[in-house]
């Protein structure tokens, strides 16, 4: 199991052996380095590798650090002791997942600057196919704690240093989850370094263990009033990990009458009822063969998804109580017809574009973790709807706000909420806040980057202690919930002019999605505007036709400045014009909207000069909304409508850039 320091040069000429093909000596290597090095031989890793690949972006590394969460809350504590008991040791802790990758490490500094050197740092995969024999990828590859030192490394570069590592597995079911290790140069080893580590894994382990059966009993709890309720019923509690925890005496017979099976011991779990995996409107995927996903219901407190309910409903008994199931498996079945699954995820997102797909993959898997998404794009982009797809069916609301139609101080009262009497014609009781209201779900604030810079500090605080103070009030309130912003801005450069905090920027940019303009995904204008025609028909009890190609031309030739937004308005009004239908091209008045050429100019002007259609409204925004105002002769109805954007909205960019409409024209 321990490595021995005085074998390094034998060790050493095996390993040149073993380089030029020959067979090495017998005894020459304990067998877990012989086993690890024929495994990377045979895979073709580089014996010469001198150092680990390239770190994840940060963006990565979070999103990671954000699955392992609950491993390294485990392990934090454990951790902080261990860096006190590593100082001056030369040598360094380091955690890692199940396929290697190291999370976070603590240690001697000086030993830290010097892992650098090999990559040995967090965003770094140390797998046995990334570096080679070593600690971390041994321990994984065997599955048992591993000691590797200085030459017993596959790779040359790693061989001036010793290390020690332990795999950590789930108390409750035994999956692997990481690995804990030691490194040091060389020169560091200790042979009690592999009993250390072993030591505090299992501490690790103890406490995984601990906050697990918490959230059981929070669960049970939860759950209890269900189970009084409906006890005569075939039901089963899954807890977060899709471990059977607690199951009625009729469920057993009737799972097996399905043709399934049933362990309470949890030794064998349901991996498709992982929490985080699926929610309540997105059925799970790989369910088992006799599991229907409408009997699952994820049980949610505060936010946190601590379970699944798992009811047969009209298999557990006859009389009365079957029928009871049988009538809530028929509730059940009608809402999941009438609710559309789009609800729930990226359904409602259409598109055709390879680069709108890549897209959907990305933010599909941000939904599932908490970690903050900035979109950005064109106004009428599709912003909201991604958004709504990020929220999934995540347990608590979801919660917009535009800030960049309100006053300063209605912004604030909106989004904090106020206090009786905070002041004059202020709620009586006071008012939640949109941050509140967003507990436990997602808020989603739109136009960010209207912000008012004197606002963005308690923004700021929000999201980092998760406290928030309503105006008017002194005690704070604990809030958690997850950030979606969205701006057609620039942040960026918004931050360079001073007028956006560069640490709520990157707070809130942890992660970002930029949506194409409709423009640049044109095979996709002939699919939405058919969906968009099905949903207005169908609104008015009408007939749904196939758009004439003259009707799709039309659309083609439209250079769409509003997006999917202007797309959504322009065939929304089409069909109240044609009630009886089929489209024709002048019902679409996309001439009324602007020329079809995105070269040409709107027109109106006072000597403003052309203005390209195409132009995103955050590069000139000031002209673009000065110049539609005017070709629309002062009529804000119509200049919203050409820019894509609500009248409020309007409204707020004209006071924003001291902008008036003309003297005497309508504002209608």
């Amino acid at each position: 199991m321990f490595s021995n320091p005085r074998n390094e040069l034998v060790v050493s000429q095996a390993w040149q052996t073993l380089l030029e093909g020959g067979a090495l000596p017998q005894g020459a290597v304990r067998a877990l380095v012989d086993q690890s090095w024929q495994r990377c031989a045979q895979a073709r890793v580089d014996p010469l590798r001198q150092r680990g690949a390239q770190p994840v972006s940060e963006q990565d590394l979070y999103l990671l650090q954000e699955r392992q969460k609950d491993l390294l809350e485990a392990a934090s504590t454990v951790m902080a002791c261990a860096r006190d008991y590593l100082v001056e040791t030369g040598t360094l802790m380091a955690l890692s997942d199940a396929h290697g990758t190291i999370l976070v490490t603590e240690g001697d500094h000086p030993a830290l600057n010097a892992a650098e050197a090999i990559a040995l740092v967090p965003g770094v995969g140390w797998s046995e196919l990334d570096c080679g024999t070593n600690a971390i990828g041994t321990a994984l590859a065997a599955q048992r704690p591993a000691q590797i030192h200085a030459t017993e490394h596959f790779c040359a570069g790693i061989q001036g240093w010793t290390c020690s590592a332990a795999v950590i597995r789930h108390p409750l079911d035994g999956e692997l989850l990481g690995t804990l290790d030691v490194s040091g140069l060389a020169g560091t080893y200790q042979r009690q370094s592999l009993a250390f580590v072993i030591n505090t894994a299992s501490r690790i382990e103890a406490r995984l263990a601990m906050v697990e059966m918490e959230r059981r009993y929070r669960l049970l709890d939860h759950a209890l009033g269900r189970w009084s309720a409906d006890g005569q019923d075939a039901m089963v509690l899954f807890d977060r990990r899709g471990c059977p925890i607690k199951a009625s005496a009729q469920a057993q017979r009737a799972i097996e009458a399905l043709g399934g099976g049933l362990d309470l011991t949890g030794q064998l779990r349901v991996p498709a009822l992982l929490a985080g995996r699926w929610r309540r409107g997105m059925l799970p995927a790989g369910l088992p063969a006799w599991l229907r996903g409408e009997w699952l219901e994820p049980l949610v407190v505060r936010g946190e998804q601590l379970g699944t309910l798992l009811v047969l409903p009209g298999r557990s008994s006859g009389g009365a109580h079957g029928a009871r199931g049988a009538a809530r498996a028929a509730q059940v079945a009608e809402v999941t017809t009438l609710v559309p699954r789009a609800a729930a995820g990226f359904e409602s997102v259409l598109t055709r574009d390879p680069a709108m797909r890549a897209l959907l993959d990305k933010a599909r898997v941000l939904a599932a973790s908490q970690a903050p998404v900035l979109l950005q794009g064109e106004t009428g982009a599709g912003k909201e709807a991604f958004a709504r797809g990020l929220h999934g069916g995540r347990g608590g609301a979801f919660v917009a706000l535009n800030c960049g139609g309100l006053s300063r101080e209605l912004l604030a009262s909106e989004l904090f909420g106020y206090a009786e009497g905070a002041f004059t014609g202020a709620r009586k009781g006071g008012m939640v806040g949109k941050i509140e209201a967003a507990e436990g779900g997602t808020l989603f604030l739109d136009e960010l980057g209207e912000l008012p810079l004197d606002m963005q500090p308690q923004l700021l605080r929000v999201l980092e202690q998760g406290t928030l103070y309503r105006l008017g009030e002194t005690e704070p309130r604990q809030v958690r919930f997850r950030l979606v912003a969205a701006t057609h801005r620039d942040l960026r450069q918004e931050v360079a002019a001073g007028r956006f905090r560069m640490d709520l920027y990157y707070r809130i940019a942890v992660t970002r999605l930029q949506l194409p303009p409709l423009r640049e995904r044109r095979q996709d204008i002939p699919l939405l505007a058919a969906a968009f025609l099905q949903r207005f028909r169908a609104e008015q009890g009408q007939a749904v036709e196939t758009l004439s190609d003259e009707v799709l031309a039309a659309l083609a030739g439209h250079a769409w400045p509003g997006n999917v937004r202007e797309l959504r308005n322009v065939i929304e009004a089409a069909v109240l014009m044609r009630p009886d239908g089929p489209l024709r091209a002048i019902d679409l008045g996309l001439d009324e909207l602007g020329p079809d050429d995105p070269g040409e100019s709107i027109g109106g002007g006072d000597g403003a000069g052309p203005m390209a259609w195409g132009d995103s409204l955050a590069e000139g925004e000031e002209a673009q909304i000065s110049r539609a105002i005017a070709g629309c002769g002062g009529n804000l109805t119509l200049a919203a409508r050409r820019l894509g954007i609500a009248k409020s909205t309007l409204y707020a960019k004209m006071r924003r850039y001291g902008l008036r409409r003309a003297s005497g024209a309508p504002s209608h």
